[in-house]
C-alpha cells in the first residue's frame, strides 16, 4: 500500500525553530515528526511513502534517504512553488495513478488512528476523511440551574464536534478534483460532498495531535505514548 505525505510548508507558527529545518522534522520525544509517520504507517503495511516537499527539501531527503533504514520505501515529489495541499496531491499524480486506492496525510501531525478503518469504508466513494472530536483550547466552567459554579473542566473533548485530521484514504479519481494551489480540503472536498462521493470514519479513542505551534509540541511531549 503507498501512502503520500504533505510536507512542503513553510511552519511559520512555529519559528525560529523552522528557521533552519522544515516543519516535519521538529522532534517529539526525541523523534521527528516525519519519522515517526512512518514508523506509524509501517504497522499497518504502508510500505511505500511520497513525499511532497518544498521549503528546506534537501533536510528532509537528507534524512529519510530512500527509507530503508526505516523499513518502507521512500520517492520524493518536489514543489518550485507552494501548491496547496490539494496541488501538492495533483503533482504526485504520476505516482498514484495505477493505484486502486493510496492513503494521504498531512506532515504535521502525530495520531495512532488505524487509517485501514478509512479502506473499508471506501466503496462506493472517492474519498473517506479520518475524524477527531475537538478538544476545546479553553478550559470550561460548568454552572447548574441557578447559576452556581459546578465545576471545572480543562480543555475537555467535545465530543458532540469532530473535527478534519488530515488523514485521507482516496482513490485516483481524486485526480479529477484537484487544482493546483488550492487545499484539498476547500476545492476537491465541498465538490464530492455535494456529489455523495465523500465519507468520513469518526475515531472516539484515539491519540491525535496537529504540531501548529510550540505549545502543541509541549502538550504532544506529555501526551504522547510511543
Amino acid at each position: 500500500m503507498k501512502a503520500v505525505i504533505l510536507a512542503g510548508g513553510f511552519g511559520k507558527r512555529l519559528r525560529p525553530l523552522t528557521n533552519d529545518r522544515p516543519k516535519s522534522l521538529i522532534e517529539v520525544k526525541g523523534r521527528p515528526i516525519l519519522e515517526t509517520q512512518l514508523r506509524w504507517l509501517k504497522n499497518y503495511d504502508i510500505n511505500e511513502v511520497i513525499l511532497c516537499l518544498g521549503f528546506l527539501k534537501e533536510k528532509i531527503i537528507e534524512y529519510l534517504g530512500n527509507g530503508s533504514k526505516f523499513g518502507v520505501k521512500v520517492g520524493y515529489v518536489i514543489e518550485d512553488e507552494p501548491l496547496g495541499t490539494g496541488g501538492a496531491i495533483l503533482n504526485a499524480e504520476p505516482f498514484l495513478k495505477k493505484e486502486e486506492y493510496f492513503f494521504a496525510l498531512n506532515g504535521d501531525i502525530i495520531t495512532n488512528l488505524n487509517p485501514l478503518e478509512l479502506l473499508n469504508n471506501l466503496i462506493g466513494c472517492v474519498g473517506v476523511i479520518a475524524l477527531v472530536p475537538l478538544r476545546s483550547p479553553y478550559g470550561i466552567v460548568d454552572l447548574n440551574n441557578e447559576g452556581y459554579v459546578t465545576r471545572f473542566r480543562e480543555k475537555p473533548i467535545l465530543s458532540e464536534y469532530w473535527i478534519n485530521a488530515g488523514v485521507y484514504c482516496l482513490t485516483p479519481d481524486i485526480f479529477n478534483y484537484l487544482e493546483k494551489g488550492g487545499g484539498i480540503e476547500f476545492t476537491a472536498f465541498p465538490k464530492l460532498a455535494a456529489e455523495g462521493k465523500l465519507k468520513a470514519v469518526k475515531y472516539h479513542n484515539c491519540f491525535w495531535k496537529s504540531i501548529d505551534v510550540y505549545k502543541d509540541i509541549e502538550e504532544a511531549e506529555k501526551e504522547w505514548q510511543q
